[in-house]
């Protein structure tokens, strides 16, 4: 059953891989095959000839780790107030901070953009930066693994003369490597594959990302499957090599967030 499973959601990604492999007649041909006749690389020499590959490779980088590093900061913080701080309404703010959860981004797309065009941010990687560092999920996620920490150990620094900042740097960051690599990964996914706020708030060639620059490949009358593929194949390539290498640390993350509520 987890074999079926498995090739279920592994079919689709090796038709992607087959077609970027495949020449333009081979892809639309009535005896559809998937497997290629001849593994053809021209796809990939096609997409850098036809697109700025390199940069918009560069661009959502750079975006996806100013919002990896600004959520993991934000989010860590806002989680630490939340499970340790005693303070009057915590629970309901919290709840409240959950609420957005149910608010679609769609809905604050348009009071987004005017904000960051009134602030000159249009058409600047800082607007997709700044709204993507705040995230409720990643709050809750490292909350419930924060109280998963035993109190103790903080007890144990407070005699020692640590204060709330000195105990969440030197005791709490420390034992959340495994929450903290979850949900890098989980924000990577997010915002390197950005699309709708990427349309809206880049405007210049030269700030376009890889989401923005596949989509370019799109004719008006006519697609070019195989080299849409490729470019796919060559954009997903870096996050599944993140993956791979933190797998470990992702699994066990988000087994031990769950244990306590």
């Amino acid at each position: 059953m987890l074999l079926l499973l498995a090739a279920f959601f592994f079919i689709p990604f090796w038709w992607m891989i087959a077609t970027s492999f495949k020449t333009y007649s081979e892809v639309y041909t009535s005896q559809y095959s998937l497997i290629p006749t001849s593994f053809n690389i021209d796809n990939y020499r096609e997409v850098f000839k036809a697109l700025p590959f390199g940069t918009y490779l560069l661009n959502t980088i750079k975006v996806s780790g100013l919002v990896i590093i600004g959520t993991l900061v934000t989010s860590s913080m806002a989680a630490y107030a939340f499970a340790r701080l005693r303070f009057k309404g915590r629970d309901i703010l919290f709840f409240l901070y959950l609420a957005t959860l149910m608010i679609p981004r769609q809905v604050v797309l348009i009071p987004n953009f005017i904000i960051f065009r009134e602030l000159g941010l249009l058409d600047s990687h800082w607007s997709l930066v700044l709204s993507g560092i705040f995230t409720a999920y990643g709050t809750f996620l490292l909350r419930q693994f924060f109280l998963s920490i035993p109190k103790e150990l903080e007890e144990a620094a407070v005699i020692d003369g640590y204060g709330y900042w000195a105990r969440f740097v030197h005791i709490i960051i420390p034992l959340s490597k495994a929450a903290l690599t979850t949900l890098l990964i989980i924000t990577l996914l997010s915002i390197w594959n950005e699309y709708l706020y990427a349309l809206v708030f880049l405007q210049s060639d030269a700030k376009r990302t890889l989401t923005l620059g596949i989509a370019l490949l799109r004719g008006d009358f006519d697609v070019k499957w195989n080299q849409v593929m490729a470019a796919t194949l060559l954009s997903i390539a870096p996050i599944v090599l993140v993956y791979l290498s933190a797998q470990r640390y992702f699994v066990e993350g988000i087994a031990l967030t769950g244990v306590k509520g």
